[in-house]
């Protein structure tokens, strides 16, 4: 690793748009490049499971380097250069879209295999946020633990995508709950979009008998609304190439917005009064529709039952990608649905608690009466004994010295810290619910005693790839336990 350490810092100084966001950029180079990379051990003693090393059966292949080189020996890579013309068309990737969780392996270890195999290294790679529940730790006694299937059957599919897709910012983590997906739901969904078609099909039947029909009676307020709808498309597309698809999204719900706001301009139901101005009223609806369907098919890639369904409603289709910036190309004389359906209901935020309370009630009653643990003596502190383990199940555990080369508190938690260990050549990142204990700026530099093969899990949304040994006192204080004296990082504790 260290040997290609710099030029693996050149190549990212010389391609800024290798590592996206910037800020994933910075973690790289700041906590692991720069300091000055260690070598990496690609093979494991502490686990079974894997590729065997063939020429010593107790170690298997480190599994980020036989999953990463997948990405190449799937479309047919050959060592010995007879690699598939799948491979020569498709490698270098354009991107790797990925969790932020693993944006080392993807920044780091790859490029650096790629470079020892003299191979093109990725065009970018994409480390995106995570969403996070809204009121931080999810716990059964609160009832505010977040199901996909339970959100889809609350408030629908296309509802969950929509706000799974707004809520998650370019580059920082984005946040979900109950009470923001009914925010979202009545508010943009409803409102914004589902009484906007709701409104317009309605007034086409009422006045028109549902036939649409441009009248061509041209006012300003018109080409102020066409300039939003016909620039959408473009607008999203610009976003989406940039990987911000909140803002891609968002930019067509703009056009809706304007919608909205033409009706207020034009008021349809004032020029219905008035024989004179039936033309202008024909050709405002015409507008409207015409603009609903340009935004039902942009809205499609995002929420595609949505849009199949306004496109039914108006009687209209899908229209070719080219044409979603052309404004007037729906035939005039179609017909609107005679009976337009309700796209997203209206909830209240009371009754959707007191579904979510029905499926997940509080658990108080498995905790116990919640009675008190008497204090330890102060010569010592007895604690309930756990069951016998064997040698063996013992012998599964890894401990072994570490360092903390970098630490900082973890968003949305006050009570976590987020360690970059240093354990032999390697780095983990730990998780660890001492900040009411250490500042991050303590924690650098400290030597601790680390539980190194303990199944990654997140906390707070964060991957924790082991846990810090830590003494417990009679008042739940907490102590990091370190060796007595001086020891290499990566000693074994037996």
């Amino acid at each position: 690793m260290s040997k290609y350490a710099d030029r693996l810092i050149e190549h990212i100084n010389t391609h800024p748009e290798f590592i996206q966001p910037p800020a994933r950029k910075h973690e790289m180079m700041n906590n692991f490049l720069l300091p000055g990379l260690q070598d990496l051990c690609v093979s494991r003693t502490s686990f079974q499971w894997g590729i065997p090393v063939d020429f010593d059966p107790k170690h298997v292949v480190y599994v980020w380097l036989d999953a990463l080189t997948n990405y190449i020996t799937k479309i047919g890579y050959d060592a010995d250069g007879d690699s598939s013309a799948l491979f020569q068309k498709n490698w270098p990737a354009d991107l790797h879209l990925i969790g932020k969780d693993i944006i080392r392996f993807h920044t780091i270890y790859w490029p650096i295999f790629l470079m020892a195999l003299d191979l093109p290294l990725p065009k970018q790679v994409f480390g995106h946020p995570w969403l996070l529940q809204g009121e931080g730790k999810m716990s059964k006694s609160k009832g505010n633990v977040l199901y996909a299937d339970e959100l889809v059957d609350m408030f629908g599919v296309d509802a969950v995508r929509y706000f799974v897709l707004h809520e998650m910012p370019f580059d920082n983590d984005g946040v979900i709950s109950w009470e923001l997906m009914v925010e979202r739901m009545n508010s943009d969904l409803a409102n914004t979009l589902g009484n906007l078609v709701n409104r317009t099909i309605s007034m086409s039947k009422k006045y028109f008998g549902g036939v649409v029909t441009d009248k061509k009676t041209e006012e300003p307020v018109d080409a102020q609304l066409k300039e939003v709808v016909t620039g959408a498309r473009d607008r999203a597309a610009a976003k989406m190439a940039e990987l911000r698809v909140a803002d891609a999204i968002s930019e067509v719900f703009v056009l809706f917005k304007r919608c909205n706001k033409y009706i207020d301009e034009t008021m349809p139901w004032v020029l219905a009064k008035d024989e004179a101005t039936q033309d202008r009223l024909a050709t405002v609806l015409y507008n409207l529709v015409e603009s609903i369907s340009i935004g039902a098919n942009l809205i499609s890639s995002f929420m595609p039952q949505t849009a199949e369904k306004i496109l039914a409603m108006l009687n209209d289709g899908k229209r070719d990608y080219e044409d979603l910036a052309t404004f007037g190309l729906r035939e005039n004389g179609i017909r609107v649905t005679d009976t337009p359906k309700i796209l997203f209901e209206r909830l209240k935020l009371d009754e959707v608690m007191q579904k979510v309370e029905a499926l997940h009630p509080a658990a108080a009653a498995e905790s116990g009466d919640g009675a008190e643990k008497t204090d330890a003596e102060t010569e010592g502190i007895d604690i309930e004994a756990k069951e016998e383990i064997t040698f063996e199940e013992f012998e599964k555990m890894q401990f072994q010295v570490g360092e903390i080369i970098a630490c900082e508190a973890v968003k949305k938690s006050k009570k976590l810290l987020c360690s970059q260990v240093k354990i032999g050549s390697q780095t983990k990142q730990i998780v660890s619910g001492i900040r009411k204990y250490y500042t991050p700026e303590e924690m650098v530099g400290k030597k601790v005693m680390v539980l190194v093969n303990l199944k990654p899990a997140k906390l707070a949304g964060v991957l924790s790839e082991g846990m810090l040994l830590c003494a417990e006192d009679a008042e739940g204080n907490l102590a990091l336990v370190a060796p007595e004296r001086e020891m290499p990082t990566g000693a074994e504790i037996r």
